[in-house]
């Protein structure tokens, strides 16, 4: 078993339940681990033998872009998409952290987590 990481992937988006925030937006940081065997990949060399990077980065992009109220609903649309389209995806870890929220308060940021694994 191995993990694939991508660490500090930065977007600016409109999420939370206030009228401000869809309307200016608030940079987000997020985190992803997807476990899956990489034995193949560590003996053949090949990216056809993994999951490619460039494809997780582009669904937490894309998802990351519709609009939610909750970053956990932002989360699982990230993990259910991963699960969905890479089948050799079995467990992921997503943190969402959304940088200077408007709380009330000098908060550098607030961060949801979750962890699911592929049920089959």
């Amino acid at each position: 078993m191995g993990q694939i990481i991508l660490k500090n992937i930065r977007i600016h988006t409109n999420h939370g339940c206030l009228t401000e925030e869809e309307l200016i937006g608030s940079d987000y940081r997020v985190d992803l681990k997807v476990k899956l065997n990489l034995e193949k990949s560590i003996a053949s060399d090949e990216l056809a033998d993994t999951i490619n990077y460039v494809h997780l980065n582009r669904i937490v992009k894309e998802e990351m872009a519709i609009r939610s109220k909750l970053l956990e609903h932002v989360a699982g649309r990230i993990s259910n998409r991963i699960f969905n389209e890479l089948t050799d995806a079995k467990k992921v870890i997503i943190k969402i952290s959304k940088l200077n929220p408007p709380i009330g308060g000098d908060v550098e940021g607030v961060s949801i987590k979750i962890k699911r694994k592929r049920f089959c």
